[in-house]
């Protein structure tokens, strides 16, 4: 019998490191929690944030530690970051985790109907259009010989203070509101990274999931969780409530999990906190319930 979500909540785990891709002679590295126990668990791919530009596989080691104790299969993952890669570069390499996870599933406890994506900031941005146009050539462009049927959709998404609308955040820090929350030298620090990693004003307005909602672009809308501070001065709450918006007009499932506290990232720099505790639990159990109705 498969564990039940209330079964997974206390599960021993182990963290292993393999490579999953190589660029140019260069490995990119999956960080695996990988619960004991009788499964099938539902897994996901994690992308961090770091502004598009920055970060690092360890970067969410709280929240996948978390994960893991309660039945989840946590693949977190390493992208090319500029000067290696600007857009769309990181999107290829997470489409390609993707479905090196599904390829990999049975062997860490799970199924490929099983597998969802995860992403925080920056990197929950990216895994909604890795796993919203999975088919994208540019998207798709690194093959997987031997496991050419497997494509990159997705049986859920659970992004965690996301960077929803690349162009919005960026004229939202080019404005009197942005630069008062966060203050003028933030600000720009951010813009910068902006400019680093999408090169044009076009190129994030392409790449903006709830904009290509909008203009009506062909999209998979696998069930998602968002989760966020209602404060969080980092990623606008309009851009949120527009994108939410779009996705549910599409026919797409959004429930949003909201969490209190002084950081925005509370999930990870205090996993112990009252309220990131439930909202760990929130996506826990929204991964094993929609991983289970495939």
């Amino acid at each position: 019998m498969a564990e039940t979500t209330a079964d997974a909540m206390a599960h021993e785990f182990d963290i292993e490191e393999v490579e999953y891709l190589r660029h140019n002679g260069e490995a990119l590295i999956a960080r695996l929690f990988k619960p004991r126990g009788r499964g099938p668990f539902p897994a996901v791919i994690d992308a961090h944030g770091g502004a598009w530009c920055g970060g690092h596989r360890t970067n969410n080691d709280p929240i996948n530690a978390a994960m893991a104790r309660a039945g989840v299969v946590v693949a977190s993952l390493d992208f090319r970051v500029p000067p290696q890669a600007c857009y769309p570069g990181s999107v290829a390499d997470l489409n390609y985790g993707i479905r090196w996870l599904k390829a990999h599933a049975a062997d860490l406890g799970s199924a490929p109907q099983m597998v969802g994506a995860m992403g925080t900031s920056s990197g929950g941005h990216l895994v909604v259009l890795a796993a919203g146009k999975p088919e994208d050539p540019r998207y798709r462009a690194i093959p997987m010989m031997g496991n050419e049927a497997l494509d990159a959709r997705v049986a859920f998404l659970i992004v965690t203070w996301p960077v929803i609308s690349p162009l919005g955040r960026y004229q939202y820090l080019k404005e009197a509101e942005g630069i008062a929350r966060l203050g003028r030298a933030r600000a720009q620090s951010m813009i910068a990274n902006h400019d680093r990693y999408w090169l044009s004003e076009a190129a994030m307005a392409e790449g903006d999931p709830g904009l290509a909602l909008e203009r009506g672009d062909p999209m998979e809308l696998p069930p998602l969780l968002y989760v966020q501070n209602p404060d969080d001065p980092l990623h606008p709450r309009a851009n949120l409530e527009r994108f939410v918006a779009a996705y549910r007009k599409a026919g797409g499932e959004v429930e949003i999990q909201w969490f209190e506290g002084d950081n925005y990232d509370l999930l990870r720099s205090d996993a112990d906190a009252p309220a990131a505790q439930r909202a760990l639990r929130a996506m826990s159990d929204f991964a094993h319930r929609h991983a289970r109705r495939q």
